[in-house]
């Protein structure tokens, strides 16, 4: 079997890719039964679920347009983002360095102290070119310590020096000190996704919108990619066909693809988490407002928590609540349930609450770890691969830290490249 381009994955990247792809011979391998990857919705109960939370800020009005277009009928929310952080019992604005000032007074003097004398008060045990070491150069050792480190440690779930400096890119909230202060007196918490969009029927919209233009018999749904032979540009699937490619297009995870290629490598360069997702639908409503919110509290099991009903004006509370965990961690769905049900409690966002319908998913990996080490890895391969018609993109093909946008926008520029 013969196609001009081979694509791996029916998530956002490989379907972007098969739209601006020219030529129709193309073949998109899924693993699994269904498309999305990890843009899946969920409808239960009345309740519209992602397998995470998955808001779309556009950058480029003809890209959302090209998406709207194949979307009739479907009703988009436009959301001016509400998000908070409880510290200490307390919610305040996100994101916490540019607003300190709502901080118990002891604390605000604490962080504008160490902010001010960062540079006089610098951190000598802690690499400077990490990202843990970054957080203490810009910000001092009080808002590092109160939110930041903690905050990203449950995120990312590894010690933070094991990422770069620049791990999180445009998406890290920077702030001088002059931000800092001007944001008392004149609040702006704008950042990269002040407005989102969100379709009523779930992320999966927008998904169908790109599958919308792909002929049902080019996926192939169930079956994966499990050998390669570059010189021959043979791909083996799970299905025991040998598919013969001039241009192979993976945004499965660049750590799965490594051992298909043969190329020589150091797997321990690419690490990752994994995060354990809860979706939550109760009787009733309770925070109201709020799209999503942070929790740096190491007691909590919990890094964040969205509210799908705020976000949709629904009638109930509808959760997603995120805990990061290291990949060889074991997954307990019943017992972390029951923790987060605890927590939630602790922490205020439910009381007498009765919970009537639930739904989990791990994601894995979820947040890649960037570091040296795995840029450097992924520049000299993909190098090679290219040599061999083959290229990994994505956010997991990429081994980066992007948008939804980002990965349409990469996969278009690949398809138009490859055009010519």
């Amino acid at each position: 079997m013969k196609r001009r381009a081979l694509i791996v994955g029916a998530g956002i990247t490989g379907l972007a890719f098969a739209n601006f792809f020219d030529d129709e011979d193309i073949l998109v391998l899924e693993r699994d039964h269904e498309i999305g990857g990890w843009c899946k919705t969920v409808l239960q109960d009345g309740f519209v679920w992602d397998y995470s939370g998955h808001f779309f800020h556009f950058r480029h009005p003809d890209i959302e347009q090209y998406l709207r277009d194949r979307m009739p009928g479907q009703e988009i929310a436009t959301v001016v983002k509400d998000s908070r952080i409880l510290y200490a019992g307390k919610m305040i604005d996100f994101p916490f360095q540019k607003n300190i000032h709502q901080l118990p007074v002891d604390e605000f003097i604490d962080c504008l102290h160490d902010l001010y004398f960062r540079d006089e008060l610098a951190i000598t045990d802690v690499a400077s070119t990490s990202f843990k070491g970054m957080l203490y150069e810009k910000f001092g050792r009080a808002i590092a310590e109160k939110f930041l480190v903690p905050y990203n440690e449950k995120l990312y779930a590894c010690d933070l020096e094991l990422l770069d400096r620049d791990a999180m890119g445009r998406f890290f909230p920077y702030a001088d000190v002059a931000d800092v202060i001007r944001n008392m007196r004149r609040p702006d918490n704008a950042s990269y996704n002040a407005t989102f969009t969100y379709p009523t029927g779930g992320a999966i919209e927008y998904v169908r919108a790109l599958a919308s233009e792909v002929p049902a018999d080019r996926i192939a749904l169930g079956e994966s990619l499990v050998a390669l032979d570059l010189p021959r540009r043979v791909a083996t699937t799970s299905a025991g066909r040998e598919i013969e490619y001039e241009f192979l297009v993976s945004s499965a995870p660049f750590d799965r693809l490594m051992p298909m290629t043969g190329l020589d490598y150091d797997p321990t360069v690419l690490s990752s988490n994994k995060v354990l997702v809860f979706n939550l639908g109760f009787d009733r409503k309770g925070l109201e407002g709020a799209h999503w919110v942070y929790f740096p509290d190491r007691e909590l099991c919990f890094y964040r928590v969205g509210f799908y009903d705020n976000i949709l004006s629904q009638p109930r509370m509808s959760l997603y609540v995120e805990v990061g965990l290291a990949t060889d961690d074991v997954v307990d769905v019943d017992g972390t349930r029951a923790q987060v049900l605890a927590d939630l409690r602790r922490a205020g966002i439910i009381d007498d609450h009765v919970l009537v319908s639930h739904h989990s998913v791990v994601l894995d990996p979820a947040y890649v770890h960037i570091n040296e080490g795995s840029r450097a890895l992924h520049a000299r391969a993909t190098a090679e691969l290219a040599e061999h018609g083959v290229y990994s993109v994505g956010r997991y093909g990429g081994w980066t830290y992007c948008s939804i946008e980002d990965n349409i926008v990469e996969a278009r520029d690949l398809a138009r490249s490859l055009n010519q």
